[in-house]
């Protein structure tokens, strides 16, 4: 029966790491811009970062509240509360990987939150264009 639980909780370690990921698309993005020097903590323009990554996971300490709230506000994902119900339900074991797995998906959903900032948003756009760069 311990060895089931050990294998269940390697499992869910595995399944709730970094959950939230990129499309090649804006992995290239994410390139081009960090060559020309642009990155989530220097941007150009008026950008700012949507999420803390160490409150998120500091919060993940308590079950689930990082990934609530990652769920909502500026720069959300809404599946974040999905992650948090499975943090509440295997907490205290939890901790181990929902501290961690907070604070890569908050950086990860900055980054998509900046390419959507200078892909829509008319003073990110004009950001860009000051320096000769579009995203594709």
């Amino acid at each position: 029966m311990k060895k089931l639980m050990v294998v269940i909780m390697i499992g869910m370690m595995a399944a709730l790491s970094g959950c939230v990921s990129l499309t090649y698309q804006e992995k290239q993005n994410l390139a081009m811009l960090k060559h020309n020097g642009i990155t989530v903590d220097r941007p150009i323009g008026g950008f700012e970062e949507p999420n803390s990554r160490l409150a998120a996971g500091l919060l993940n300490v308590l079950p689930g509240f990082g990934n609530f709230y990652l769920a909502v506000g500026r720069g959300n994902d809404s599946v974040q509360c999905v992650y948090g119900l499975a943090n509440i339900w295997f907490w205290p074991m939890s901790i181990v990987w929902a501290a961690p797995q907070g604070a890569i998906d908050a950086g990860t959903l900055n980054e998509r939150e900046m390419l959507y900032y200078y892909r829509y948003n008319d003073y990110g756009k004009k950001a860009l264009k000051e320096r000769g760069l579009k995203l594709d």
